[in-house]
């Protein structure tokens, strides 16, 4: 069997609202051979861009076997050592070919990828749910989720606040902070602090990923898990984060990690420090979504995965087999390969549009700041109080 060709789909999926989600895009890979067997794959890390960067490499699969998964990878970093490190945008490429590989492999020999990446661990796959407001948590509740994240700097604390209190002790709460250039680290302390109380399953990102001593720092001062990883490429991206054991929790993108068999090495690197894994999963579709539900399965150390109950309707209508959701579980399926395949047809209703987020006229995102200003993001309040004191979060 060989690789015949390598197709590649992009789509515009914002939902309806406005903001950074207006620029999302999917990209889908299909990979084709001289057997009749195709594969199916998911990639992230800029998508049009990505995309580019698929069909530069699509010249070295062809002929190949793509049973040998291992060999393809590393042919394919080093085809590209010559740009440099390699980040989300050449991670993401061979991500979307990898997956792609393992589902023409499980197709082929008759088994469901999880087979191919140790069996299962377990039947199903614990998920959580996005919410903002105390009536989204309990929407979700009601149908069955225990575990939600919340996020955002602006109005935090009140927010985590709101959706406690709401929910009860016993559902997973998690904060995604999505560390932007502009909070500092200090903040970003004083932050955590400020939700100690809440007893958080993990904070996420809480300073922007390129600086490792500042998320460090946040680690060591905070008493909250830190979770962390969505934002790196490959084991080398989050090696330094997990062997120096600053973070709890590892994070690695679906689509941009560098492909499930990276995100397996990721797994145990991080299992020897006592890590868990949660795959981020807040910008991608449903393949890469299922793809993660196969490696969880097999993972001793797995944690939770992000699903986006309620984001898009394209979701529903670009892939078939779409997965089986019970209480909070995503059920692990047993059809061969990943059992899913996208709808051409559908995928063509939603041209690609944009490919970057335009800040909001009313977000402040230089580097440079009034401590004031950003003081003001941790809060929801539109003046400081005559007691405020510079940098204070109140």
């Amino acid at each position: 069997m060989k690789i015949t060709d390598i197709k590649t789909y992009l789509m515009h999926c914002a939902p309806p609202e406005e903001g950074g989600w207006s620029a999302r895009n999917w990209l889908f890979v299909k990979v084709e051979t001289d057997a009749g067997i195709y594969g199916i794959g998911e990639a992230s890390g800029w998508p049009r861009v990505v995309e580019t960067a698929i069909r530069d490499l699509t010249p070295l699969m062809l002929g190949e076997d793509p049973c040998h998964i291992e060999k393809l990878w590393s042919k394919m970093l080093a085809a590209m050592m010559g740009h440099g490190m390699t980040g989300v945008v050449g991670a993401g490429a061979m991500t979307g070919i990898e997956i792609a590989l393992w589902d023409i492999k499980g197709k082929a020999l008759g088994v469901p990828v999880w087979n191919l990446l140790g069996g299962k661990m377990r039947d199903k796959v614990r998920i959580y749910a996005h919410a903002h407001t105390r009536e989204g948590a309990r929407a979700l509740i009601d149908r069955g989720y225990d575990a939600i994240k919340t996020g955002g700097i602006p109005n935090c604390v009140e927010t985590v606040a709101a959706i406690r209190e709401e929910v009860g002790p016993e559902i997973d709460l998690m904060v995604d902070v999505h560390g932007p250039p502009w909070l500092t680290t200090r903040d970003a302390i004083a932050l955590g602090h400020a939700l100690e109380d809440y007893d958080l399953l993990f904070f996420e990102d809480p300073v922007a990923p390129e600086n490792i001593e500042s998320i460090a720092r946040v680690a060591e001062a905070v008493d909250i898990p830190i979770a962390a990883g969505e934002r790196h490429a490959a084991i080398w991206g989050v090696q330094e984060l997990i062997e120096r054991e600053i973070i709890d929790v590892v994070q690695p993108d679906t689509g941009r990690a560098g492909g499930l068999s990276q995100m397996k090495k990721i797994a145990a690197m991080a299992e020897a420090h006592y890590c868990t894994v949660a795959p981020h999963d807040g910008s991608l579709g449903p393949v890469a979504e299922m793809a993660a539900v196969h490696l969880m399965a097999a993972l001793p150390n797995f944690l939770i995965l992000e699903h986006l109950a309620d984001d898009v309707p394209q979701r529903y209508e670009v892939m078939t087999g779409q997965p089986e959701i019970v209480d909070s579980h995503i059920i692990v399926p047993d059809t061969p390969g990943l059992g899913v395949d996208i709808v051409e047809e559908a995928i063509a209703r939603y041209p690609s549009q944009g490919n970057i987020a335009i800040p909001d006229a009313r977000d402040n995102y230089q580097y440079v700041q009034a401590r004031q200003a950003r003081a003001l993001w941790l809060s929801d309040q539109e003046t400081p109080p005559p007691d405020y004191r510079p940098g204070q979060i109140y």
